[in-house]
């Protein structure tokens, strides 16, 4: 685990274990739990935030960061509003940090597994011409060349064993920690490591698409070739992202604007509150209660509503 993996994973406990101790703690005041709150999630989701404004300001909006900074923000606000819990909210932001920090801990280890991948390609070979042994790069050996791989050297080239016996240690390739035995008329793979003895390998393949090339062009190449799926998720991602938030977005203010639409003014009408419309007190009664608890602080008292 890396140092940035360890102070991401004390964030996270830090914040779990505050988050924990506020839900038993009695508040009576809303903007002190309110502030108490606000500890544990800026600890875990602090880099969120930043991350998401950096963002805005670089014209990469619809991002990751942005979406869980709109989420949790917005969590917030409806708990403040309304006096609920803001659990939901760091809970959210918890969760996510403690999966950001598995997959960073998992990409950690792919790299590893990668680097020590890379040592699998061998940077010499050695070849057997009319004028002796020669050594070059794998580059230069052609099809049914003969190459000499002594004890603790990686095999260059694909190829059958034409003379000699060894064992082969091939975990490298395929993960097999023990070591395959080879003799006259084997095939051996590139990349492979000669434990003892000496082989005589004829070529059977260039060292282009030898086993140990092909494996390090897919690595190498593996975030730029996705498949047709991947490609349809990307790309629908542009559009989708977008349209979630504007529909929210969307959502949110034509309610708000239907009600702000909707309300009556009491204080210019004429019509007893026992005499209003069945449907007109249950639209708007909350805000005939809200006019009826003003005259009444005012000195005018207004006759009980009745909603049925």
């Amino acid at each position: 685990m890396t140092r940035k993996q360890r102070k991401v994973l004390i964030r996270i406990i830090t914040s779990a274990v505050l988050l924990i101790a506020l839900l038993f703690v009695p508040f009576k005041n809303e903007y002190l739990r309110f502030a108490c709150f606000m500890v544990p999630y800026l600890i875990i989701g602090y880099d969120i935030l930043i991350k998401a404004v950096k963002g805005i300001f670089r014209g990469q909006v619809f991002d990751e960061n942005f979406l869980m900074a709109i989420a949790t923000v917005g969590a917030v606000a409806i708990a403040f509003t309304r006096g609920e819990s803001y659990t939901e909210a760091v809970a959210v932001m918890l969760f996510y940090q403690l999966g950001e920090l598995f997959q960073s801990y998992a990409v950690g280890k792919s790299r590893k597994s990668i680097a020590a991948l890379m040592d699998i390609r061998p940077d010499t070979a050695v070849i057997e011409t009319p004028d002796g042994q020669n050594t070059v790069s794998p580059d230069e050996v052609e099809i049914g060349s003969v190459i000499i791989v002594a004890a603790g050297e990686k095999v260059p080239i694909d190829g059958v064993v034409i003379e000699g016996e060894s064992m082969l240690n091939t975990a490298a390739l395929t993960g097999e920690s023990v070591p395959q035995r080879v003799t006259v008329g084997s095939e051996v793979m590139s990349g492979c490591i000669n434990e003892n003895g000496l082989l005589r390998i004829k070529t059977t393949k260039p060292f282009g698409e030898s086993t140990a090339s092909k494996i390090l062009d897919l690595v190498e190449n593996s975030a730029t070739k996705k498949a047709k799926s991947e490609q349809f998720i990307t790309k629908f991602a542009r559009y989708y992202t977008p349209a979630v938030c504007v529909g929210a977005l969307v959502l949110g203010i034509v309610p708000w604007q239907k009600r702000r639409m909707g309300r009556v003014d009491l204080q210019g009408a004429d019509v007893p509150c026992n005499q209003l419309p069945v449907r007109a007190c249950y639209q708007y009664s909350a805000v005939f209660f809200l006019r009826y608890r003003q005259r009444k602080q005012a000195g005018r008292a207004c006759k009980r509503l009745v909603l049925s």
